[in-house]
């Protein structure tokens, strides 16, 4: 197994990252070669360490196979074939073998609702990218039972979500192959993902808001792949316009180091978020110029190999940056990480083609601050130039189908916000005490959450709890939870969502208003609650090896990092007091996290208002914005010298003025 060597950086084609194509192949080629110590005879199963998943090792092992199996396919194809001698023959032996019912690791059979079915979709591709070097050259008895293999998902079961589109490549993949399948199963799933299109480039994940990378990485790669692979103009229309929308918002989810904003499931995948970037070239269907492509591909690749990815032994572990086990679903084994192949689908591209030779064209978010309205996952995304960072407010995406009512809500998917530099705290992790009161003395005990005293944390509201999240919590320490979101407007820099929850004293309802300025999130609150029932509002959870420093004043309270990130709330109406949480092992960033929050002690029982700041950056902290508030009208002042009044009505409305009052926006 050798280590990664990369070429040296070329700041002449590339500015801003130094990556050029030689950089993506160095990368591709250290993740083939260092999991061959772990195939099986005949390289039919790839038995890499990991905790297993709930399919088992059996199924593990294919997952192994098929997805480095993508990774080849690209650089063999993209190379039009001329690759180590080597490579195209551990992929043709463990075809041949794992196709062999009587070979010792054989592949399972396609079952309904089975993983195997999965993986499939990643053999069928792959087998078309190679053809010419691969299946071509198999023996007609061996091109036999690969068919009789893939042809087993013929008149399966699947999930009604992303799943329906393996079925589509599979199939036409045995179509170009003279084997078995059905046409009308191929147009049924291309039908059905017709049901989950919300217009503006989104898919969500099957019915329901479910809204996250698979958006890119399955719903627009896997229909444009078919229409590439089957020839049909049309369809390869339609969905190229759609990836041109989406790209044009997408662009703009990686921070200028190139670190991806850390929301949703399957983050395993990590790098994979490049994919669409790469497809919309494939296709022709991009609106970005080549170059700039290649500058946020470039960058995503490249901040996770300067962070550890592949780890020391050249592999893709269950993890962000090292191994994190909370991060993962229990689908997840030690293969899974390997759909992070699809972030080299642009090596099917040709050397000479623009997005390898122009150079590099910055990011958006390289040039000035963004701020980006992404109304149908109910999005609002604030990135700022100074410190690099990207944020996004969440007023939409809950995942709602699948989120079970009684359990505790998916906090890759329920939190208010989510950022390129922060995840959310994960595992029931042990907590260390708390930062509150006056001057960020320690309080309360064992990562209790809230109070200063540590009583408002209830008995799921350890530190795991707290970020992200506007909770009423009740006497006896009852945490409301915002399982499902209402989402109720999305517009200019302000967006809007409510949740309903029953705690034993009466129901709770929570509308929440965002209104994003520069770095800085002020989050507008209606909370209907229980007469003595705390409100307590948490900011981002930030993490690192070692312990942040968190400090804390009546009404603010803040960490920071080691390398100067910090993260800031403020209490600017309605609070009464502010501490940090932390906990250990709990965040994909790191050890160590910290949650700033504030805390309203007392609710005056029926509906009241509450304002906070939330802060994440890298630079200095502004001043915090004035605010007013009469009724259900919210007036702020905002530090860069717009206005922005916010009424509370059952649509909330947000007007900006610009500049002292002459430009309402």
């Amino acid at each position: 197994m050798s280590s990664l060597r990369l070429p040296p950086a070329d700041t002449a084609l590339s500015a801003v990252t130094g990556w050029t194509r030689a950089h993506w192949e160095a990368v591709a080629d250290h993740l083939l070669e260092s999991v061959v110590p772990y195939a099986t005879d005949d390289f039919a199963q790839y038995r890499l360490p990991g905790r297993e998943s709930r399919s088992g090792p059996v199924s593990d092992g294919l997952e192994g196979y098929a997805r480095t199996f993508l990774l080849a396919a690209f650089r063999i194809a993209g190379a039009g074939g001329a690759v180590p001698p080597a490579l195209l023959e551990r992929y043709a032996r463990g075809l041949v073998a794992g196709t062999d019912p009587a070979h010792p690791y054989a592949w399972p059979p396609l079952t309904d609702m089975s993983q195997p079915l999965v993986e499939a979709a990643s053999i069928a591709l792959a087998l078309h990218e190679t053809r010419p070097w691969l299946y071509d050259r198999l023996s007609p008895a061996e091109q036999e039972r690969v068919v009789a293999w893939l042809a087993g998902f013929v008149g399966r079961r699947t999930p009604d979500n992303n799943w329906v589109l393996f079925r589509v490549v599979v199939e036409q993949f045995l179509a170009e192959v003279g084997g078995p399948y059905k046409a009308d199963e191929i147009t049924g799933g291309l039908e059905r993902i017709e049901d989950w299109y919300v217009g503006d480039g989104w898919y969500s994940d099957g019915a329901g808001k479910n809204f996250d990378y698979y958006a890119g990485w399955a719903l627009h790669l896997y229909p444009l792949l078919w229409a590439r692979m089957a020839g049909d103009a049309a369809r390869l229309e339609r969905y190229g316009e759609r990836l041109r929308a989406f790209l044009g918002q997408y662009q703009h989810l990686f921070a200028a180091d190139g670190g991806p904003v850390h929301q949703g499931r399957s983050l395993i995948y990590r790098f994979a978020t490049v994919a669409p970037l790469w497809l919309g070239a494939l296709t022709g269907s991009s609106p970005l110029p080549p170059g700039r492509t290649r500058r946020i591909a470039g960058g995503v690749l490249r901040h996770f190999v300067e962070r550890g990815v592949p780890d020391e032994r050249g592999l893709l572990t269950l993890g962000w940056y090292d191994t994190f086990l909370p991060v993962t679903q229990s689908y997840s084994g030690p293969g899974s990480p390997y759909w992070a192949s699809k972030a080299f689908l642009g090596l099917l591209l040709p050397p000479e083609h623009p997005v390898w030779t122009d150079a590099e064209v910055p990011a958006p978010i390289d040039l000035a601050d963004q701020a980006v309205t992404m109304r149908p996952p109910g999005w609002l995304l604030h990135a700022t130039r100074e410190d690099g960072v990207v944020r996004l407010v969440n007023h939409g995406s809950d995942r709602d189908r699948i989120q079970d009512p009684s359990g505790v809500p998916d906090p890759h998917y329920l939190k208010l916000a989510y950022t390129s530099h922060t995840g959310p705290n994960l595992a029931e992790a042990v907590g260390e005490g708390e930062v509150g009161g006056n001057e960020g003395e320690v309080a309360g005990g064992e990562g209790a959450g809230a109070g200063i005293e540590g009583k408002a944390a209830g008995a799921e509201g350890q530190a795991v709890g707290v970020d992200g999240e506007v909770v009423v919590v009740a006497p006896d320490g009852a945490v409301s939870r915002r399982r499902r979101i209402e989402p109720l407007t999305t517009g200019d820099r302000f967006a809007a969502s409510a949740y309903r929850d029953d705690l034993p004293a009466g129901p709770v309802h929570v509308v929440t208003v965002s209104v994003v300025d520069g770095a800085a999130e002020v989050r507008i609150h209606r909370v209907t609650a229980p007469a003595g029932h705390q409100v307590r509002d948490g900011g981002h959870a930030i993490a690192g090896q070692a312990p942040p420093t968190a400090r804390g004043g009546e009404l603010w309270a803040s960490a920071r990092r080691a390398d100067g990130l910090v993260s800031v709330v403020r209490g600017l109406h309605g609070y009464t007091t502010a501490g940090v949480a932390t906990a250990t092992g709990a965040n994909a960033f790191g050890r160590h996290s910290a949650t700033p929050y504030v805390l309203a002690d007392a609710h005056p029982g029926g509906t009241a208002v509450y304002v906070s700041l939330v802060l994440l950056t890298g630079a200095a902290e502004g001043p915090p914005p004035e605010v007013r508030v009469d009724g259900d009208q919210v007036t702020l002042d905002l530090p860069g010298g717009d206005t922005a009044t916010v009424r509370l009505t059952e649509t909330p409305t947000c007007v900006r003025v610009t500049g002292g009052g002459k430009n309402p926006t």
